[in-house]
């Protein structure tokens, strides 16, 4: 299967290209194509992950279809078959790897969800006692399993970090009604997936949702679900509090970054062919666990 660094559709007006994602306008829909590209911290890293692209589409396909009766999502179809006949030329760069969408309104607004502490919450929790706006027990330790979920959003930054914001500026930007919207959906989702990874041996740590508003004004979860990308996936099996865990995410990724001493703030390093593989097989690792399945 190739490795796909970016995509150059002729003659479709490119919508968007993220991080990961090139999005192609298509009119009153759209095409998300995952690409091979992983970032960190904020910058994407110049060394592709083979196979990252196309776990992640399935896996978020596979999301998609299970939290449906939770709430309505963007997806139209990913079967290039059914895809219009422009983008026939491009169906080997386009399977497994895109799906075409409806094009909404997106909410200016991550809606985070924590099971447990670690990454920024932990750093947070520390120095105030309490992530966000949400107070916790004065005895957590480090990768300790909290009471309850807790909806900790963050705003959308284009470049540079998110910041985490209380419920109540959420509130006032989005108003009351979907803010509690949600926040609501968002904790349900988690809750349902969550019990279902962890008869698989996976803990879903935590994960990121979006939403949008489409034309009839609804609002329904998009862009990528419960992946490696936008959620911490650990080992159920080696899990133990007061320390990091072994993970399926690209924390893999960040700790070697890490490790290497890069500043942040400058190009990020080459990652090594010992992380690049290593990094795949964490991601096939949850992709199978979660989906049962052996085919990518």
């Amino acid at each position: 299967m190739q490795t796909l660094g970016s995509v150059n559709l002729k003659g479709i007006p490119l919508f968007k290209r993220g991080k990961v994602r090139d999005v192609y306008d298509l009119g009153e829909k759209l095409l998300i194509i995952s690409t091979d590209r992983i970032s960190a911290f904020d910058y994407v890293l110049p060394t592709l992950i083979p196979l990252k692209g196309i776990i992640l589409n399935q896996l978020s396909l596979f999301w998609f279809n299970f939290t449906s009766s939770i709430v309505e999502n963007h997806l139209i179809t990913s079967e290039v078959d059914d895809f219009p006949d422009f983008l026939k030329e491009y169906k080997d760069i386009l399977k497994k790897r895109s799906m075409i969408v409806k094009k909404v309104k997106v909410m200016p607004v991550e809606c985070v969800v924590r099971g447990y502490l670690f990454g920024s919450g932990w750093k947070e929790y520390k120095q105030t006692g309490k992530i966000g706006d949400v107070n916790l027990p004065s005895n957590l330790k480090e990768s300790s399993k909290l009471p309850f979920p807790i909806f900790t959003p963050a705003t959308k930054a284009e470049s540079g970090h998110d910041e985490n914001i209380s419920f109540e500026r959420v509130k006032h930007i989005i108003g009351d009604e979907i803010s509690d919207f949600l926040k609501y959906k968002s904790i349900e989702i988690y809750d349902k997936a969550f019990s279902y990874a962890l008869e698989r041996g996976i803990i879903i740590a935590d994960s990121k949702f979006e939403f949008g508003i489409d034309e009839k004004g609804n609002v329904i979860l998009v862009d990528e679900v419960l992946t490696p990308d936008s959620s911490r996936f650990w080992a159920l099996e080696t899990y133990e509090g007061g320390k990091p865990q072994v993970s399926y995410d690209k924390q893999f990724v960040r700790d070697y970054l890490e490790s290497v001493k890069w500043d942040k703030n400058s190009p990020p390093p080459d990652l090594p062919k010992e992380v690049v593989i290593k990094t795949k097989e964490k991601y096939i690792k949850a992709y199978r666990l979660l989906t049962g399945k052996m085919d990518i």
